[in-house]
């Protein structure tokens, strides 16, 4: 009895484990730790080529947008960048300051006010834009266009995967009422780690 009972501890004792195995993490063959590696690569190969430039990958990312999508707020632009919108209302104030970028002293509708480069902006622009698409393709050397095609495509599900299930997550704790509800990445605070702080945010977004 005693070898029998020995015998069914070890056992069990060796299903718990298989079954910790298969619940944690293996770093050798995480794909999510595998993208944060890859992201924190990149951004440190981006700050390398902007650093010269005078520019932060904020501040490179948030003209590249303006380039493409004229008269973007401050909260689509904090959304575009990844940054809290008290952030990108200073990071948007420095580059008025020096010229970059133009906004109109009152929204023309609603509270918004749109945000367009000037000239010296879009000359700045030039600039990062070619530092920072040699850092891309420095990254894809090697990897064919279909290859590129094909992790293109499995990145936007994973992205559209996590969002999906985020925006169910957050229906559920709204059903659930107060007492139950999670906190959403709105109810978080953010820290930016490209631009300082700011204490108040703008009235004007």
């Amino acid at each position: 009895m005693r070898i029998l009972s020995c015998q069914f501890t070890y056992t069990s004792s060796l299903c718990q484990n298989t079954d910790m195995s298969q619940d944690s993490i293996n770093l050798e063959t995480s794909l999510g730790y595998l993208l944060k590696e890859t992201s924190a690569a990149l951004r440190a190969a981006m700050e390398e080529v902007l650093r010269p430039l005078g520019m932060s990958v904020t501040h490179y990312s948030c003209l590249e947008l303006l380039a493409q999508r004229p008269g973007l707020s401050n909260s689509e632009l904090a959304r575009g960048t990844f940054v809290t919108r008290q952030s990108m209302n200073v990071l948007l104030q420095n580059l008025e300051r020096d010229g970059s970028v133009t906004r109109p002293a009152e929204a023309p509708v609603g509270k918004a006010l749109p945000t367009r480069l000037t000239p010296r902006g879009r000359r700045s622009l030039e600039q990062a834009s070619k530092a920072v698409r040699s850092v891309e393709l420095r990254m894809l050397a090697g990897i064919t266009e279909a290859d590129q095609a094909r992790v293109s495509r499995a990145l936007r599900q994973m992205t559209r995967s996590l969002r999906d299930n985020t925006a169910t997550e957050r229906l559920h704790g709204l059903a659930a009422g107060p007492a139950t509800q999670k906190a959403t990445p709105a109810d978080v605070p953010t820290f930016s780690e490209t631009t300082p702080k700011a204490t108040t945010e703008s009235a004007a977004e």
